[in-house]
Parts: C-alpha cells; structure tokens; sequence
C-alpha cells in the first residue's frame, strides 16, 4: 500500500538509536504538523465589489476573489524576517514546451489520425535521454483540439511499444482513420505553432498610478507623472529603456515612431521577457479626458498593478472602478515611507484559478528584492491561470481546432498519393533508423537540419527563453534532499521514521538506521516485515510480515524494542515474536491505520475481500513513562480488541481510513478494486461508490485522506490522474457522494507508483523522478530525474533510494565530478554527455536520501548546521582585497549575446569559420565590470536576482557541449577544490539545455 499518513514530527537522540521521548501533553496528532495545511482560504475569498462616483451612484459591480494574506496565521511576528520557500512558477515552460525543448531538431515520429468523433488528431513522440542520466524515455504528445497531453511511457530495450499502445495509454482506443506517420520536415513549424497555442512565453503587465483619493479610472489614467515613491518602485520593477530602435520584447508598444510614448519599463526574470505598460510614460491628451490611447494599451493588459497613493484608512481602490472586460488581475501596491515597506493585495476575477504563491500575513515586504521576485511570479502565475477561464479557453480551443483541421487538410492528400515508406499503425515505433537507404538518411538529416534552424529562429526572436531553467546558486529549494546514508547494500522491502532515525525492513533483517552512525540489527531475516507503522505516541511498532497464508499482523511495544538495543541483550527472530501475533489476522495482505488516533487507534486488516477492523483504546495514565516501566517482554496484544467483520465483493488494493467529523458512528473506509473507489461506513458495513474510473486498465496507486478546514476530502490518485472528491458527513446512514465545486482533478507527466502530500505540495515518485505539483491547482512546479529511485518512507520526513556515482580514489575524478554537479544548484545546468558508468574511478551504488518534511510544509527553511546543502559563501578575488562576498550568479542570455551566437553559427554552417568561437565581449565585459553598475546608456539592461545567464556559460557550451551555471574561474576553482564526499544526491532538474548540435 502506498504511504499515507500518521504521526508527525518526533524528537529523538542524534545517536544511532532512539531517546525516549518525553511526556506529551496530547497524543492527538495534528495532520498538518506532518502534511502541512490545506486551506484554499490562503488564496482569498469571493467578495462583490461595488464603485460608486463621488455622489454615491453605483457605477459598476463585480465579484472578485481577494486575497490580503491569511487571517489564519501568526500575525505577531516581524515582516521582513521570514524567508519564501514556496514562491514558484507554476507550470514552468522549461517543464512544459515539451516539442520545442525534446522534439525539435531530434529525429522523432510524427503521426496523423481521426479519433471515433472524426476529430483529427496528431501525434508526435520521441526517445529521449533525460540529462544524460541513464534514463531513456518516451516522451509523446497528443495535439487535439481541446488541447495537448503529455505523457512519459518508460523504455525497456526488450519490450516494443507500438502507437496503439501510446494512444490507448491515452485513453484513445477509437478512431475513424488510424494514424499514420507523417515524413515532411516542415511538420515541425506546424506543430511549434500549435505548442505556442499554450500562451506566450513573454509577458506584458500595466502599471497604473492613482494618488490619493482618486476613485475612478479617468482620474488615475489623467496623472502626467508618479510620485517620487512611484519612481522607485518603477526602478524596483525592471529597467527604463528607449522604444525607438528597441530590438527586444515590445508588448505592443511602437519601436519606430514613439507613439506610444519614448520610454518604457523592461526586465527579464527567470528567462521571460516582460515589458510594463506604466501609464505615466504612454501618451498623455489634454484634450481627451478619458485618455483612449493609455485605456487602449493598459485596458487590454490581463493582469494591472496598481500603485496607490495615501494612507491605509483613505478609500482604497477596487477593480470595479476600471472599466474593462479583458483585464481580470489587479495588484494593488502600497508604499510605507516610515518603514520602507510595500503591502500588496491581489484582486483576481471570480472565473479565475486558484494561483499561487500565497500572500503571507500580513502582505507586508521590507526586503524590497524578496518583494519584486514575488509580485513577478504571482503576476505570471496569475496571467497563466487567466488563460484556463472561459474567457481564453474557449477562443484557444476554436483556435487550436481550427489550425489541427487545417493542417489535417493540406498533409491528408499528400498522404494518400505517397503510399511509399508508410508505416502501418501496429508497426513498432523505431528506436533509431533501421533503413540503410540513402534515401532515408538524407531525409532525417534533412529533418535534423530544418529543425535545429527552427529551433535557433525562435530563439533569436524571442519566442522562446533563452535559459528555460534558471536559478541562483543561493536559492534553496523546499525539496533538496540530504544523504542520509551512503552505499546501502540492502534491498529495501518498507520503511518508517523513528524520531531521527530509520527503522528498515530488509532482505537482511530489520535494521535501525542513523545519519552518519552504523546501521544497528533489531529483528534477523528470518522476520520478513512488508508493511509497517510507528506510532511513538502510542508506544507501538505494527508490522505485517510474511506473505500469502503465513502473513500475520504484528505487535510490538517501541520501549521493549529500544531496551533491547540498548542493553544489546539479542536480536529477535521470527520465533521471538509468536507472542505479538493479532489474532484472527492469519492470511491478511494489507492493513491501514486511522490518522487521527489519540482517543483511539483504529486498525482496518484486509484478509482477501474480508475486512477485520481491530481498535486499541488510549489509556490516559499509560503515557511512555508509565509503559517504560513494563517488562520488555510483556506484549501489547491483549490492549487490542476486535470489533467487526466487513465483507467486500473483492480483495482491496488500497485501504485508508477517514475520519469522521464526529467519530460516532461516521468513520469510513476508502476501498479501491476493480475500476472503482467505494465508501464503507465502519459501523454498519454498507458500501458507496465515490468514483468509477472509466479506463480498461486500471493501476491504483493510493486514496489520501486529507482535511481542509476539518472536512474530509480523498486525493484517489490512478493511472495518471490524481482526482480530490470532498466526502460529507453521513446522512441518515448514507454519504453525500455527490458533483462538489471543490473537487478537481489533474494529470501527471507519468504514471506513480506512490503519491506523497506535503502541503502546498503533491509529489508523485516513479521508477526514475519525482514530479512536484501544487495540491490546490494541479499546477507542475518542479520535475527532478533521480534514476532507479524508491520511495523508502514518507510519514514524516521522506526518506527515497537512488542509484548515484560515488567518486573513487582518484584525485582527478573527485574535481571532475565536485566541477559537474554543484549541491548548490539542483536546477538548470546540463549533465555531462557521456554516462556516468564511463568515468574513471566510479562505481554506481544505491544511497538513501532524505528531504525533511519542514522544508516542505515550513514557509521558511531552518536548515540543521549538518546539512551540506546549507548555503556556501563562494569567496571571489576582487581589486580592493574584499573576500567572502555572497555571489549571486545569473542565468539567461540577453538577446544580443544571442544575436551573435546566430550570426557566427551561420558562418560556421556556410564553412567560413574554422577556428572556435572566442569570448563574446559582452563576456570579457561582464568579467570586468561589476554587475550592478551596468551602464543603461549602452543600451544594457539590469539582471536582477537571477535574471540572466553570462555569455561565458556559453563559451563552456561551444567549447565543452554542456553549459556551466558559473561565469567566474575563480568560483570554478573553489568548486573544484570542494570535497565531492559531503555533496549529498541531487534532484536534478528535468530540463536539459537542448544544446544545439549543428555539426
């Protein structure tokens, strides 16, 4: 059974085995200590707002979701003293532009087909190596008219994969014209265009003025110049360039003639290019009150800031006093003077999803750079949700619809007439070219050609970032992981935390594991456990072990266990334990636990499709203290008592039990079999379908239970869905299964086998990543490649195994690797081509890993001072002697440098250049000016917070095929003098750079 739930976070001796624990003053565990809270009251509520003019006339109404930073949280501490760990781009390009960053400029297939509705329908998929970490995939995107799916289909070089078994992995089984492949190379722009049909990787925002006291749209939009305060928040937000000759992203502004103004606002965060529309600096007409020209270009913004004037008591601004249908996101931005300080508030129409990162509370900044790098993600964030309302959904449908049939048209003739080479649709999909024809050859180089040129173009023009992934050395994410114990030879069978330790089932026995202490013996092999919980409130060890007729249900007092290490009396076998057997347990293949157990530990045991349901009541006076005076032989099954029988129509494959708000007579049991999720009431035994799943095959993967606000709510995680059903208390005996407004569903990339929640994140772990995505919205955060990973143990911290190359005696190779893989950066770089088996002096071993739970669920990072992932001061050589500055690298490349590239790539193509490729100048430049003292008269713009990549980065790509995330060879020195032993294993970013391969 999939992890899901219990006791939260314990405190325990740094040694290799467990401290007892002190009294605690309640057993109840509080779920969100473990999980986090799930609250969708973080983001706002809905309100109708209402302006009026000055005489008091309601002018316009509108019902906005507002959010002002969650009353819900510790208002007394100090803002500016917290950290963001949570503040992400949501559904980041570099995760999903998956044609332009996988396919285009690959030899890949292409396929064409009708479904049953005579729809048409394209199909592209390709075979891929993720970052060159030994992980080949398929990668297959499915281009239909109400949108594109992606998923991930692993790669096994003995089982074949055919495109019928890609599109039924899909859920298309039907078609009226089977597909076939399509050989043109010019199909790539066609199917960049419908990719680009996702929105644009650029952004234009308003910024709109207003001084105090002004209360409609025509006041705000009749202000000549800002304030000073204005000024500087303008100069916070990016940098202020000149329209006439601008060469970058222009937002609909004019670049030729000045009339939309002469200057504007323009920065580049996280590789998106972003022009402000300020009104201040468009057009102004005395003659025209309503100011058209500045409504034409700020009205037609999705997402306005709006700087307001003036203290916090006078008439604040509401987004029904700006008249326009298209804009559907206001930020509101007040500026402190007293303590330099911005609150900000967030208006999102009501038609708008859930988007994070949620405000804090109060929605207050004194670090003025935390504040620019939030608003920046929140208004991004915010533009992206803006685009699944109706509003944009239906025109992109019609849209998309529109160019598929068009496109469906002009390539179905030529289909017909060039029957030659035509693939078959049950026909393997071909790993490599089979055909030694030159024909053939000719025809993928060909292919090759025209993507790569394509794929460079849209670079040049600014239609794709130019570093999809970016980052800072310095920035921390939640879920980088720690090395918790090198070189582990044992198969791991289950796992769970005990205090700051690890109890594992092995193929050698049950062992106890520490970070950086020896592993410790507790029960031998002959004690095979395959499923286990402890519960250290409760004093309790319950394991399920054996399997088939022979499986029993096992358990332990923790105190006993931990005497017996301690005084290194023995270790127990399988004889030892005929005492800890349950009865009427014999046979069963699967147990759950309550999450909620203070006043009571429930025990649901699946025994084929018979369910026992097994409770210990909670003694008061039996507290850790108390119990540590039994004998340590004495066993707790007597404290168990049996309850009842449920019989189901078939065995269960996932078990969890939900607690009901009352907890008389409410409790349930969520069952998955067969294709459906069912309901049992414990109490009376009936069962309820909660959801049938239309699918012919079916992997359930896990049921979570999860409270918001108190009320039960299931994640029923299958296949590749993940679906969130509220469930109702019971109503007369029966549930309240019925359509809510809360539930929501979303899709994985590819298909888990575990689901951890860790609120605000859902992380789901495959044979080879782990997929982070936000519980509130679906929305795709973080992809990181871990190969031959499993999942270990996730009730409290999480605990995962992964194959990793551990450097060997040799000095040299200890360098290369310190050089290759910074613990620092676990985004945006490139692994080294070659396999990580090929270099000298390594051997692939199995560690295990853990991410701590508080980094997760925390809203700031407090990281212990073992942790090798704290932050590094990388000291540099500068000309006035200072060291140990905190560098901030940045990770984009400016349109010019980009330019050049083009235009010597060119010349290599056309032969005329035969030497490498020097240093650009804006490189040798960037080594000697400092960063922040760029001139803007030169035309350069400012990168800020991990806005840019250094041109040097790209000289380490012509030169050694994959980038480098630093720019100073002083910074590589001290990379390379760090000792590789203390990195731990990284979550590396799915992204590679797609380097251009135009050889």
């Amino acid at each position: 059974m999939p992890f899901s739930g219990a006791p939260g976070s314990f405190t325990a001796s740094c040694c290799w085995c467990p401290a007892p624990l002190r009294v605690l003053c309640s057993v109840s565990e509080d779920l969100g200590c473990r999980r986090g809270e799930f609250s969708r009251k973080h983001y706002g509520s809905v309100e109708l707002l209402i302006s009026s003019d000055a005489d008091g006339a309601i002018q316009r109404a509108g019902r906005f979701r507002v959010e002002n930073g969650s009353s819900g949280e510790n208002t007394d501490y100090t803002p500016g003293t917290w950290h963001r760990t949570d503040v992400h781009l949501e559904n980041p390009e570099y995760h999903t532009r998956w044609y332009f960053k996988y396919f285009l400029g690959k030899v890949h297939q292409n396929y064409i087909g009708t479904d049953a509705e005579k729809n048409p329908f394209f199909l592209s998929v390709v075979l891929s190596d993720q970052n060159n970490q030994r992980v080949p995939q398929y990668h297959s995107i499915l281009w239909r008219k109400t949108g594109t799916q992606k998923i991930c289909l692993p790669y096994s070089p003995t089982k074949t994969l055919s495109v019928k078994s890609i599109l039924s992995a899909m859920s298309l089984d039907k078609f009226e014209k089977s597909p076939r492949e399509i050989f043109h190379p010019e199909i790539q722009k066609d199917l960049l265009v419908l990719e680009e049909q996702e929105g644009s990787v650029n952004f234009k925002f308003g910024v709109l003025y207003a001084k105090d006291g002004q209360l409609t749209d025509d006041e705000m939009f009749s202000n000549e110049t800002g304030s000073e305060g204005f000024q500087r928040f303008l100069h916070l937000l990016g940098d202020t360039i000149t329209l006439k000759g601008w060469t970058g992203y222009r937002g609909g502004l004019d670049t030729k003639n000045d009339t939309t103004g002469t200057c504007s606002i323009y920065t580049v965060f996280q590789g998106h290019e972003i022009m402000f529309h300020v009104s201040t600096m468009l057009p102004y007409s005395r003659e025209n009150k309503q100011q058209v020209e500045r409504k034409r270009h700020i009205g037609n913004d999705i997402v306005t800031i709006v700087f307001q004037e003036g203290e916090e008591s006078s008439p604040a601004f509401k987004p029904s006093m700006i008249r326009s249908h298209f804009t559907h996101i206001f930020a509101l931005v007040r500026y402190n003077k007293q303590n330099d300080s911005y609150r900000l508030k967030i208006f999102s129409e009501e038609s708008v999803p859930l988007f994070g990162p949620p405000l804090p509370s109060p929605p207050v900044f004194t670090n003025h750079q935390e504040f620019r790098d939030f608003v920046l993600v929140k208004l991004i964030n915010g533009e992206k949700a803006t685009l699944e309302t109706p509003t944009f959904s239906q025109k992109r449908q019609r849209t998309l619809d529109m160019l598929i049939r068009s496109l469906y048209q002009d390539l179905m003739p030529d289909l017909h007439k060039n029957m030659l080479n035509r693939r078959s649709f049950s026909d393997v999909l071909p790993e490599s070219p089979k055909s030694t024809r030159k024909k053939e050859e000719a025809r993928q180089a060909e292919f090759v050609r025209l993507g790569q040129a394509l794929k460079l173009k849209t670079t040049v023009k600014g239609d794709a970032t130019a570093n999809l992934a970016t980052t800072s050395f310095c920035k921390k994410e939640p879920w980088e992981s720690q090395s918790f114990c090198s070189n582990f030879p044992h198969e791991v069978v289950c796992a769970d935390s005990w205090g700051q330790s690890l109890l594992v089932s092995t193929d050698a026995g049950i062992l106890l594991i520490d970070d950086g202490q020896p592993s410790v013996q507790v029960f031998d092999k002959t004690l095979q456990v395959k499923q286990m919980h402890v519960l250290e409130a409760l004093d309790l060890l319950i394991a399920r072990t054996d399997k088939g007729k022979d499986s029993r249900l096992l358990v332990f007092r923790l105190s006993a266990v931990q005497k017996d290490i301690e005084t290194k009396q023995m270790i127990r076998s399988k004889y030892d334990c005929r005492e800890n057997k349950l009865e009427r347990t014999k046979g069963c293949h699967l147990y759950a636990i309550n999450t909620h157990h203070g006043s009571e530990l429930r025990i649901v045991v699946a025994i084929r499709n018979k369910l026992l349901l097994v409770t210990k009541k909670y003694n008061p006076c039996n507290s850790l203290t108390s119990s540590s005076l039994l004998s340590s032989s004495e066993s707790p099954v007597e404290e168990f008592q049996y309850i009842r029988e449920i019989c189901l129509s078939d065995p269960p494959v996932v078990m969890t039990l939900v607690d009901g708000p009352t907890g008389d007579s409410d409790n349930m049991i969520c069952v998955a079999y067969r294709h459906q999720f069912d309901l049992v009431n414990e109490s009376t035994g009936e069962s309820y379908r909660l959801h049938h799943v239309e699918a012919n095959k079916v992997n359930f993967v896990a049921a979570i239970d999860v409270y918001e606000d108190g009320e039960a709510g299931l994640l029923l995680c299958y296949n590749y869905v993940c679906q969130y059903r509220k469930v109702y208390p019971f109503n007369g005996g029966s549930p309240l299964i019925q359509p809510s407004a809360y539930d929501f569903h979303f899709s994985w990339n590819q298909v888990p086998y575990a689901v951890v929640c860790a609120f605000p994140y859902i992380l789901a772990f495959t044979t080879d990543s782990i997929e982070i995505r936000l519980v509130v919205n679906g929305n795709l955060v973080h992809t990181a490649v871990v190969p031959e990973l499993q999942l270990v143990a996730s009730r409290s911290d999480i605990y995962f195994k992964a194959t990793a190359a551990v450097s060997g005696s040799s000095d040299r190779s200890s360098k290369e690797m310190s050089s290759r893989s910074s613990p620092e950066t676990p985004t945006a770089y490139e692994m080294p081509e070659c396999p990580l088996s090929s270099l000298e002096g390594e051997v692939p071993c199995k560690n295990l890993y853990k991410i701590p739970l508080s980094n997760l669920v925390g809203r700031s990072i407090e990281r212990p001072l073992k942790s090798p992932l704290a932050p590094k001061v990388i000291t540099t050589t500068t000309s006035s002697g200072i060291a140990s500055l905190a560098v901030t690298h940045s990770l984009s490349l400016s349109r010019m440098e980009i330019k050049e590239i083009a235009s010597r790539t060119r010349k290599e193509l056309l032969g005329l250049l035969d030497e490498p490729i020097p240093k650009t100048e804006s490189a040798q430049k960037q080594k000697k000016v400092p960063r922040r003292q760029s001139d803007p008269k030169q035309g350069a713009v400012r990168s800020t917070s991990s806005d840019r990549i250094i041109s040097s980065s790209f000289e380490s790509y012509s030169e050694g095929r994959h980038l480098s995330t630093s720019s100073d060879p002083d910074t590589l020195a001290n990379r390379e003098e760090s000792s590789p032993s203390s990195y731990p294993f990284q979550l590396i970013s799915l992204y590679d750079e797609d380097i251009i391969d135009l050889k």
